[in-house]
């Protein structure tokens, strides 16, 4: 089935003004980049050429000089008043930012009209060079995971089913079979990122440690547990210090993240334990899940997954719309904590966000957020207040507007 995120018209329309910037397409691995680029192909008239860096050797730096020469000189031989570029997984080539920079001034400078498509993962895409060697030379398009909007569009995907598999849209036609579900989320997806997106372009010094807490991370999701205690179950784990910094490149890589609990002051935000969180529910299930009816029907269970979808939704559109997701919980005499699932901070504003479910029944900390911070909005999610299915649909930017 062919489907159209809402991103195909933005670089549709780019492609077809004047050479001005490059666009680049950056997103998690497995969320259709190179398809939303393959539609758009299909769809306009201006010659081009399509080259991937997946395999290329990532200390050649020339490679990319000798793609970008051949698409010039595929110009000059056909007589071309334009050409199109596309290069795919630039992130794998050493430097790759430096030699992008060279050759795209080049032809700025002899007014060459080689409009240029540049796809990569996430956040270390842009740590690795845009904001530096290419500022002022690229618009970005961000391309995330799957919203329940779209996989419901796309494959007629249900709340629940959504809730549980997640959004990837390359597996969704296998969930009817779990095993096989399971086994291409950790070896053709899972393994991949971690090892390409992750280990081929970040200083990792122990691979396996990465790997573990990735796998304990994600079945953590919608849980708060220092590193300390984590470090229990890891084998090799080294220091705190190795930890949060690989917990950030996941977080980096659209993967997983710990949510800061929050704070008035910026240390206490950053001294807190960490509430592990993924990207993309697929994860969360793929590393904990027993069955889909074992778990949808176990009510306590089922809680934890509808909090932690509910999570991934609101940090789907985090970095595009620049706000943060934090958590609050404070200790309690004699009684639960007082806890607030999600806080969100936009442009000063403070949004407390509690998602009532089988999980738990509502507790004092919403209230008690209430009083002691004054947010700008407060409201439930499930029994009581917003509907599931209606937040999971909704637009982010106009929720906090």
């Amino acid at each position: 089935m062919k489907y159209i995120r809402k991103q195909y018209h933005t670089l549709k329309v780019r492609l077809q003004e004047p050479r001005r910037f490059m666009q680049v397409l950056a997103g998690p691995r497995q969320v259709g980049k190179s398809t939303l680029v393959g539609q758009v192909l299909q769809e306009i008239t201006i010659p081009y050429s399509v080259e991937v860096a997946d395999a290329v050797d990532p200390k050649d730096g020339d490679w990319i000089r000798r793609v970008w020469e051949g698409a010039r000189t595929t110009m000059t031989i056909r007589g071309e008043a334009e050409r199109l570029l596309v290069i795919d997984e630039i992130q794998k080539i050493d430097n790759w930012s430096e030699v992008v920079k060279r050759e795209w001034d080049e032809d700025t400078r002899k007014h060459v009209n080689l409009k240029v498509i540049l796809l990569g993962s996430s956040r270390l895409l842009l740590k690795k060079g845009l904001t530096e060697s290419l500022a002022g030379r690229f618009e970005l398009i961000r391309l995330g995971h799957w919203s329940y909007q779209e996989m419901h569009d796309a494959f007629g995907v249900t709340i629940d089913a959504y809730i549980y598999f997640g959004g990837y849209p390359g597996p969704a036609h296998m969930t009817g079979d779990e095993k096989r579900w399971r086994k291409y989320i950790k070896d053709s997806l899972v393994a991949q990122a971690i090892e390409k997106d992750v280990i081929m372009t970040s200083n990792i010094y122990k691979p396996a440690l990465m790997k573990q807490l990735f796998e304990l991370g994600c079945g953590y999701s919608a849980e708060i547990l220092s590193l300390t205690k984590l470090m229990g179950q890891l084998h090799d784990a080294g220091n705190v210090t190795t930890l949060v910094s690989y917990l950030e490149i996941l977080d980096q890589c659209a993967l997983l993240t710990g949510l800061q609990k929050y704070a008035n002051d910026d240390a206490r935000k950053r001294g807190s334990i960490p509430k592990y969180q993924v990207y993309n529910n697929a994860l969360l299930t793929a590393y904990k899940g027993r069955s889909f009816l074992a778990d949808r029907t176990d009510a306590a269970v089922w809680g934890r997954w509808v909090e932690s979808a509910v999570g991934a939704h609101l940090l789907s559109m985090a970095e595009e719309l620049d706000y943060r997701v934090y958590y609050w919980r404070e200790p309690a005499k004699n009684r639960a904590d007082k806890e607030v699932d999600f806080i969100i901070v936009n442009d000063g504003e403070v949004t407390a966000i509690e998602v009532k479910s089988g999980r738990r029944s509502m507790n004092p900390g919403l209230p008690a957020f209430v009083d002691a911070f004054k947010p700008h909005k407060s409201f439930v999610i499930g029994t009581g207040g917003v509907s599931l299915e209606d937040f999971l649909k909704c637009d982010m930017e106009s929720l906090l507007g």
